[in-house]
């Protein structure tokens, strides 16, 4: 099994900046992709980046390219997204998963609890 802790939420104000991480414990020998989706009140659970095993591939939504970076440091265990220009609509908690996928929800396998991001306008 493979747990995973988010950290590095908060407030925010608009266009300042976040850097989430994720610990990851247990199975971390396994190569796991990485991904980081998150989910406001009401809505779905949305893709937002990931990354595959040694960092050569990326992915992320359309409403974060240029914004957002994703990266690992895996003799860390550690999974991180640098949110830069936060805008009011980021606002939701931040889930860090580990899968074979990429931008799909059913491509993940372990997923986080979660850490909350509000920004305020």
């Amino acid at each position: 099994q493979v747990q995973l802790v988010e950290s590095g939420g908060g407030l925010v104000q608009a266009g300042g900046s976040l850097r989430l991480s994720c610990a990851a414990s247990g199975r971390t020998s396994r190569r796991y992709a990485m991904g980081w989706f998150h989910q406001a009140p009401g809505k779905e659970r949305e893709f937002v980046a990931a990354i595959s095993w040694r960092g050569y591939s990326t992915y992320y939504a359309d409403s974060v390219k240029g914004r957002f970076t994703i990266s690992r440091d895996n003799a860390k265990n550690t999974t991180y997204l640098q949110m830069n220009n936060l805008k009011p609509e980021d606002t939701a908690v931040y889930y860090c998963a580990a899968g074979t996928g990429a931008r799909r929800v059913s491509e993940y396998d372990y997923w986080g609890q979660g850490t909350q991001v509000t920004v305020s306008s």
